[in-house]
């Protein structure tokens, strides 16, 4: 790494290690604050004479100490820069600041990881979960024939811009694993690195790591995007260590209009011994593309108008203790229950929230009927959700839209399986009362 000066007019403030807009950080000029975490900071900045706009990651003070922290930082950014890939962020530079703390200059990115796009808008259909998967697959397939496993493999850790150009990319090699012998390592023998609930058998366990562990994390990926959940969850680390080592996964499908051959993607990704799952990154992405082709060529989607009603339940300044859980429980189910006994589905629930939609029969009489009949019922259920609840902080928030969906024939009837209707962070709205209804869903019924 090199060292690099701050400009003599450096407008931080003394003893804050926060770069202040116009600091210098070797040819590139901080503009603004991206984000903090717990490791260190990333800015947006911009090169000094060829204006090209970069991110600037810098570590904090605290660590900047440890030698294998730093260690760790360099490594990142020359793993990240052998790899190179497309679906990859470009690294453009690595130095230290004058207070010793490391920084990398990379590729700026805007959009927002799978993780917040799965909060604000929703499950994912199956060929929506491949449409941002592919591109993860070819940067793991990259990474792997690169000598590299990621390891971290997680919808925080892949970010999809935002608009036409959309692009994905896999983030955060700072765990990954040099599976070259002659490549020094910083895991000491016996040390798990990762996060739990995506963590193949033998990453719980300490064993040896290549390409087939981040399959496993591909497969809990899926998973957690057809359903808006992860696989396993417990509140205590060893059951949820137990359930990813004992219990055989869950399918999809149990919980979303997943057909079987996307399904058995999910099983065999997460198959709990490497040699049964998928050998490659490339074969994973391979088998779930004929699959989603498969399912398409089956059951052909088609678009419907639908109602849909959508119900959060909060709480305000109160602590999350058992008695604050259990009224958000209690309220959701409330209102879960009350929807489905009106034929409504839930293709989105979300702990604290749900979404219910229900597809508008075709003849005009009958379906302003269903929407009055909707109307009513969602008006009563902040009302209802506080009577099951009991608590004095809840808050609850119902919203009420029209708007088109994707239906695919069913065992059941039709299955809502994408559609404008899904983004809900498009028409969710907080009111007073605890109830909003769109003009698009109050047109001609109210």
């Amino acid at each position: 790494m090199r060292d690099t000066m701050q400009l003599p007019n450096d407008p931080r403030p003394g003893g804050d290690e926060e770069l202040a807009p116009g600091a210098c950080v070797g040819e590139y000029v901080v503009r603004s604050l991206i984000a903090r975490g717990g490791h260190g900071a990333v800015y947006a900045a911009e090169h000094r004479v060829l204006r090209r706009p970069a991110a600037v990651k810098v570590m904090h003070r605290r660590f900047a100490s440890s030698g294998e922290m730093v260690a760790r930082f360099v490594r990142e950014a020359k793993v990240v820069n052998q790899i190179r890939h497309p679906a990859i962020v470009d690294i453009y530079d690595l130095g230290t600041l004058p207070d010793g703390r490391p920084y990398c200059v990379m590729e700026l990115l805007e959009g927002r990881n799978l993780w917040q796009l799965l909060r604000a808008q929703g499950r994912y259909t199956p060929a929506e979960a491949l449409a941002v998967l592919e591109p993860v697959c070819a940067a793991l397939q990259a990474a792997h024939e690169a000598g590299v496993v990621h390891r971290d493999v997680k919808a925080s850790n892949v970010l999809v811009s935002e608009g036409e150009d959309r692009r994905v990319k896999l983030l955060d090699f700072g765990i990954a694993k040099i599976t070259d012998p002659a490549e020094a390592g910083l895991t000491a023998a016996g040390e798990r690195l990762g996060s739990t609930h995506a963590m193949a058998p033998e990453q719980i366990c300490a064993q040896a790591v290549d390409g087939r562990t981040d399959v496993y994390a591909l497969g809990v990926l899926l998973y957690q995007l057809l359903t808006g959940r992860i696989p396993f969850h417990a509140d205590d680390p060893l059951e949820l260590e137990r359930l990813q080592l004992e219990a055989p996964p869950p399918l999809p499908g149990a919980l979303a209009p997943v057909p079987p051959a996307v399904d058995a993607v999910v099983a065999r990704a997460m198959e709990k011994a490497p040699e049964r799952r998928f050998q490659s990154a490339r074969a994973f992405g391979v088998a779930l593309r004929e699959a989603v082709a498969g399912a398409r060529a089956a059951a052909p989607e088609v678009d419907r108008t639908a109602v849909a009603v959508h119900v959060a339940a909060r709480l305000d300044g109160e602590p999350e203790d058992d008695d604050a859980l259990a009224a958000l429980a209690a309220a959701v189910e409330t209102a879960e229950q009350a929807l489905a006994a009106a034929g409504l589905a839930v293709p989105l629930r979300m702990g604290d929230s749900l979404l219910a939609v229900k597809a508008l029969p075709g003849e005009p009489a009958a379906a302003r009927r269903l929407r009055a009949e909707v109307l009513l019922l969602a008006r009563s259920l902040p009302e209802r959700m506080r009577q099951a609840a009991r608590h004095p902080a809840l808050r609850p928030q119902v919203s009420l839209h029209l708007g088109a969906v994707r239906v695919r024939p069913g065992p059941s009837g039709d299955e809502v399986v994408g559609g404008a209707l899904l983004r809900t962070a498009e028409w969710v709205t907080e009111a007073p009362d605890g109830f909003h209804a769109t003009a698009a869903a109050l047109d001609g019924i109210a």
